[in-house]
Order: structure tokens, then C-alpha cells, then sequence
């Protein structure tokens, strides 16, 4: 097992969690969940991603998901489970996955056998992806691996997302940002949400954004313009930083130059998705 370039798990990540999150801005996952009952966007995402776990409630959705409101997850857990169970969701959404990407990735690159390297190359960075303390990961890792290269290698990013995902959560808490203040730094790093997506989907009002605004400039990590001072620089490099280790062993378990050939061909995958317009354009920002 050789050892890693410094970020090289984090270079990678950044290439399959947001190829993982094309289904969920999907046309093909509002209308898949629409034919099993689920119409509210909401209620949608929180099944689509949370139904892996079961059908759960809303406090274990924020726990899991961590940064959108309890109050808006309440107003469709449990409920939703009602409409749709878990096992069909599941089948909806990876029939939002297949559609979708064969929308943005064309049929060509579908078949292709650099999909199906990418799929194995991930996969076997997920065997050395741990359970404990990680919901989202374990939950998902219970999930059948699908047999096609295209959704095993969206199988294989979401495992690796969440697995990551749930370190993260971690980290956030250690260094004593609750939700909306994670959100808040996140964005004022540059690389977040803007925030008017933030509001529309997590649930905060713009009351709470500008509260959260007002408890990490009393901590030093934000400046009067809601920039990140030297001390919230420092704070988010140290979130990563401890993300990295938390998420070391499937990278280092995959070596780094299986490491460096997955995060090409997933940067190749995850641009051929934007172009073919996986995102929003106002999606990132500031604003």
C-alpha cells in the first residue's frame, strides 16, 4: 500500500460527492418519486436519502443530515412513510439515477470501459470503509451493489460520500459549530451554497442566518462583512484537516496511484455532468 500525496483523498471526494448529487437536482428523481406518491421536493429528498436507513423519523434524519431545521424535516417524517415505503423509494430513486445519468453522460460514455474502471476502482476504496459512528455510510453499505458499471459507480461515490459525510459531522461538532453556523462559514468560505438555496432547502429564515452570523463573529471566525477572519480560516482548514483523517483508510486502502487514476476518470465523469447542466448555475456563491 503506497502512501498518499497530502489531500489526495480529499482531491478525490471532490470529485464523486458532487457526481453522487446530480440525482437529487434530477427532473428524473421528482418524477420518479412523483409516481410513487411523493410530490413535495422536500419530503422527496428526505426519503430519497434517507430511506436507506428505514423508516425513520425526523430526529434521525437531523442527526444524520445535520444542517437543515428539525422543523422542516417534521413537517414530512414520519409521514412520508405513509405514502411510500423505504424499499420503494429506494427503487425510485435508482431509477432516477439510471435515467439521469444517461441523460448527462450520453450512451457512449455509459458503456464505456472507463465508467466500468471507475466503478471497480471505487468499489474496492469502500471495503475498507468502517460502520461505527457512521449512519449514513452503514446504511447505504447494506444496500446491494447494483450490477450495471454506471449505477455501481454511483453506489460506489455514495458510499464513499457518506462515509466521509459522517467524519465530517464529527469534526463539525468538535470544533462547536452547530448547523447553521457550519452552514454560515461553509459559504463564507466561497465553495458552499449560496445562501438563497441554503434558505430555500434547509429550512432556516434569514432571522437564523444573520443569528448564526452574529454568534461566530463574537467567536472571532467572522469579520463585520461576513468574510472568515485568520482565526475562521484556521477553524475550516482544521474541520478538513480532521476530515482527512477520519476518512483516510478507503484512499489509502485503494493506493495512491489507484487514488489518482479514480480522481481523473471522476473529474472527467463529474465536468461531462456539469456541462451537460447536472447543477444550477446559481447554485454556488456567496449570495
Amino acid at each position: 500500500m503506497s502512501s498518499l500525496p497530502a489531500r489526495a483523498g480529499r482531491r478525490c471526494h471532490n470529485a464523486l460527492n458532487p457526481f453522487h448529487s446530480t440525482v437529487y437536482f434530477s427532473p428524473d428523481f421528482a418524477k420518479e418519486l412523483a409516481k410513487i406518491g411523493i410530490e413535495d421536493a422536500n419530503a422527496a429528498y428526505f426519503a430519497g436519502r434517507g430511506a436507506a436507513m428505514g423508516a425513520v423519523g425526523a430526529g434521525t434524519v437531523a442527526a444524520a443530515f445535520y444542517n437543515f431545521n428539525h422543523e422542516l424535516i417534521a413537517r414530512h417524517l414520519p409521514a412520508v412513510w405513509d405514502i411510500a415505503s423505504p424499499e420503494a423509494v429506494l427503487e425510485a430513486r435508482l431509477r432516477a439515477v439510471d435515467s439521469t445519468l444517461r441523460r448527462l453522460l450520453g450512451e457512449e460514455m455509459i458503456a464505456s470501459k472507463e465508467l466500468a474502471e471507475a466503478a471497480q476502482l471505487a468499489l474496492r476504496a469502500a471495503e475498507a470503509c468502517t460502520r461505527h459512528a457512521r449512519p449514513l455510510y452503514a446504511a447505504h453499505a447494506d444496500l446491494p451493489v447494483p450490477d450495471e458499471p454506471h449505477l455501481a459507480y454511483w453506489h460506489a461515490a455514495t458510499l464513499l460520500r457518506e462515509h466521509r459525510g459522517d467524519g465530517h459531522l464529527a469534526a463539525l461538532l468538535l470544533a462547536g459549530l452547530d448547523p447553521l453556523e457550519a452552514l454560515v462559514s461553509h459559504t463564507a468560505t466561497g465553495k458552499g451554497m449560496a445562501v438563497r438555496w441554503i434558505l430555500a432547502t434547509r429550512g432556516w429564515r434569514r432571522a437564523d442566518w444573520e443569528a448564526a452570523q452574529g454568534r461566530l463573529r463574537e467567536r472571532g471566525v467572522l469579520g463585520a462583512e461576513g468574510e472568515l477572519t485568520e482565526e475562521g480560516i484556521r477553524l475550516r482548514a482544521e474541520v478538513e484537516e480532521h476530515t482527512d483523517r477520519t476518512d483516510l483508510a478507503p484512499y489509502a486502502h485503494l493506493g495512491a496511484d489507484g487514488v489518482e487514476r479514480l480522481t481523473e476518470l471522476g473529474r472527467g465523469f463529474l465536468l461531462a455532468a456539469v456541462a451537460a447542466g447536472a447543477f444550477p448555475a446559481d447554485l454556488s456563491g456567496k449570495g
